[in-house]
């Protein structure tokens, strides 16, 4: 089983800036402590909506997130817009211990706002994403979160039959690009929030 300690040291070795808690709560309020009076964007992901950061954040700034679009815009048009946001906050679909993170994703918004175009990018992630090593975290991406978002969806891929990745051609195929990260960027600021619960998004 994956330590959360040592991939929070395997992380600051590759240059992120980490804090952990030990609740989704107390996660929650050091993000709205950080983030005031600003422009922020959110990528897909069930973690933030269970944190319910879209709301507590919403309250002293101006958030947009394409899962729940205003009424004057469209979620293609929202993701569209969120480049603009000054800060970003995602997840991944897994995380090594040894310090790579792995997103696959359908739009490729999530992907595009991770790796460049806002001042700073909070990745949200909790302790069930965490995996022994690089090929594993790979794998839990393909074949325990992508097809449980295929099924959240109600996608007709064979992944929502049998919640296993079977590479297919379905037109309606959420997992169309993948990206990792194995160090901090050049230039822009990854912050990484992880959180001790096994029991936090997909």
């Amino acid at each position: 089983m994956a330590d959360i300690l040592k991939t929070k040291e395997n992380l600051e070795k590759n240059g992120f800036k980490v804090h952990l808690f030990d609740t989704p709560e107390e996660a929650a309020k050091y993000l709205n402590d950080e983030i005031d009076g600003t422009t922020v964007a959110f990528g897909g992901s069930k973690t933030l909506d269970q944190m319910g950061l879209f709301d507590s954040l919403g309250a002293h700034n101006d958030v947009i997130w394409h899962w729940y679009p205003k009424e004057d815009s469209t979620p293609n048009e929202t993701r569209y817009n969120a480049r603009y946001a000054k800060i970003y906050l995602s997840s991944v679909n897994g995380l090594a211990e040894t310090g790579e993170l792995v997103n696959i994703d359908g739009a490729f918004n999530r992907l595009a706002s991770v790796f460049y175009g806002h001042e700073k990018v909070y990745l949200v992630i909790s302790k069930n994403k965490i995996t022994d090593d690089y090929d594993s975290a790979v794998w839990r991406a393909r074949n325990i979160a992508s097809p449980l978002n295929a099924k959240r969806y109600n996608t007709k891929t064979p992944c929502v039959q049998d919640g296993k990745c079977h590479d297919c051609n379905s037109p309606e195929r959420i997992c169309r690009g993948m990206s990792v990260i194995w160090k901090a960027p050049m230039v822009g600021d990854i912050e990484i929030v992880l959180i001790n619960n096994d029991e936090m998004g997909f």
